[in-house]
């Protein structure tokens, strides 16, 4: 079987939509998991880095020390190596802070359903190819990439987040938004304390209800995005001919 080493940044955190995909693949996923101390293995014997979501910032090196070794295994894996990594959210910001880009807070947060539209480098590009101009996704995040780091191209944006997805060449992608998430995910964020706050200090009270009765109608049409992507990514990048 192929390897995905999946560095994994905050406790009940996974691949959601890929993890069925991984299966269907033959690629065995093995978390690290970074917030708890873990160390990054040696990069050689792994076919795929798929860097997750998390709710640190990617300029918290003080804070959380790992960061900078995260930062520098991605450098080695995407700029050396030339092999194909996938990352959500925070691992799309370290994706580009570890290329040169600038990662910044956002002016505005985008926690919910939000609109992604592709841009004219998106439209052509094959991670994207078979896409439609727009899609609602879902979105949890407080920071963005403020520039895209030299040689990438800028695929989706949003009018909250520019940057919503880049591509390294044909082997690196990352989002912005979160295309992993399935309604067991969502459905998840019931007994977590903590994601119930932080949606309700964005949206106020009620605002996990509300978001659920919004999200799940469009689960269906994310899952279908999802699925596309992947097929796109794993034959543009290599990962599997």
């Amino acid at each position: 079987m192929k390897r995905a080493l999946v560095l994994q940044h905050m406790d009940h955190d996974h691949p959601g939509h890929f993890a069925d995909h991984f299966a269907e693949d033959g690629i065995l996923p093995e978390m690290v998991r970074l917030f708890d101390g873990q160390d990054i293995p040696n990069l050689a014997s792994y076919d795929l880095m798929f860097v997750l979501g998390g709710a640190q910032d990617t300029w918290e090196t003080d804070k959380h020390p790992w960061l900078a070794a995260e930062k520098q295994a991605i450098r080695e894996w995407v700029r050396d190596r030339g092999k194909p990594y996938l990352g959500i959210c925070l691992g799309h910001q370290m994706l580009c802070d570890a290329l040169g880009g600038d990662v910044a807070l956002a002016d505005g947060a985008e926690v919910g359903v939000f609109e992604v539209v592709l841009t004219q480098h998106g439209a052509a590009h094959p991670f994207l190819a078979g896409l439609s101009n727009s899609h609602k996704v879902m979105q949890w995040h407080f920071a963005e990439v403020a520039r895209a780091p030299e040689g990438a191209q800028v695929l989706a944006s949003s009018p909250l987040a520019p940057v919503q997805a880049v591509a390294i060449g044909n082997h690196a992608l990352g989002t912005q938004f979160h295309c992993e998430f399935t309604p067991q995910t969502v459905a998840g964020w019931s007994s977590m304390p903590a994601y119930i706050a932080s949606l309700e200090k964005a949206h106020g009270a009620g605002a996990y209800q509300r978001l659920l009765s919004e999200c799940y109608p469009l689960m269906p049409s994310m899952r279908r995005m999802t699925a596309q992507i992947w097929q796109n990514f794993k034959s543009a990048s290599g990962l599997i001919r």
